[in-house]
């Protein structure tokens, strides 16, 4: 239903600018050929993962308290066995604040990608909002995001224009 949607949209949208000129991009091609854009996704997936393995380090802790508690449950007292619980909880719960840290919405990974990707991202709009003024385009669209578009002509796609304004021409 949205895809009928969104190619309703777009039939009504180029019917009624017939006399207006528009172009596609492919932002997964072009970001692809900026070397800047590769690094920063490299350095986000290192660092990923090295906070992954934080994270899965004290998720196996608390799994190993967890079975151990289990395997010597029937020696422990009372307060022994509250004392092991509210460890093994503990380090549950310091798990699910880290992994909350490094990866919630608000998290450490949400801020370094932003702060790697925006001043990338920023000279890209910059680029193909240049290009477009420069060929009297009103509308750009991306051909890599937007399902709708079913075919579109590589007489009308700007990506290489827009690598060659940044300096990476193919």
């Amino acid at each position: 239903m949205k895809k009928l949607i969104t190619m309703i949209v777009m039939l009504s949208a180029t019917l009624t600018m017939s006399a207006q000129k528009f172009a596609l991009i492919d932002m997964d091609y072009v970001f692809k050929n900026i070397p800047a854009y590769e690094r920063a996704n490299e350095q986000l997936s290192q660092v990923s993962k090295k906070w992954q393995a934080e994270i899965d380090a004290l998720s196996t802790e608390a799994q190993t308290m967890y079975k151990n508690y289990q395997n010597e449950v029937v020696f422990l007292s009372a307060e022994q066995k509250k004392a092991r619980q509210d460890a093994i909880m503990e380090k549950e719960k310091q798990a699910a604040d880290l992994k909350r840290q490094y990866f919630g919405p608000e998290g450490e990974l949400f801020k370094k990608r932003t702060a790697l990707m925006n001043p990338i991202q920023e000279e890209v709009y910059n680029a193909v909002k240049d290009v477009s003024e420069l060929r009297g385009y009103q509308l750009v669209l991306d051909r890599a995001s937007d399902q709708g578009i079913i075919f579109g002509s590589p007489k009308i796609d700007i990506s290489d224009e827009v690598l060659q304004k940044l300096g990476y021409a193919n």
